[in-house]
């Protein structure tokens, strides 16, 4: 065996059965799909724009209610 190579030598049965063991291959999963923006980011993008928006007026008082006092 050579010196400092560290492999193992293999030995083969002279009589007798040669039983292999195979390897466990790896499993893969399904790809899971992640969307290109959270939902919180969108919120966050939702807030802003209705903050950058002017607010609209106020809706009219019913009829017969007393007028706002300032």
């Amino acid at each position: 065996m050579p010196e400092g190579t560290g492999a193992l030598r293999e030995v083969l049965p002279k009589q007798g059965q040669l039983s292999v063991e195979d390897t466990a291959a790896l499993v893969l999963c399904k790809p899971k799909i992640l969307p290109l923006k959270s939902v919180s980011l969108e919120k966050l993008q939702r807030a802003a724009l209705e903050a950058a928006q002017p607010p609209e007026a106020a809706p009219p008082p019913p009829a017969g209610a007393a007028p706002a006092r300032p």
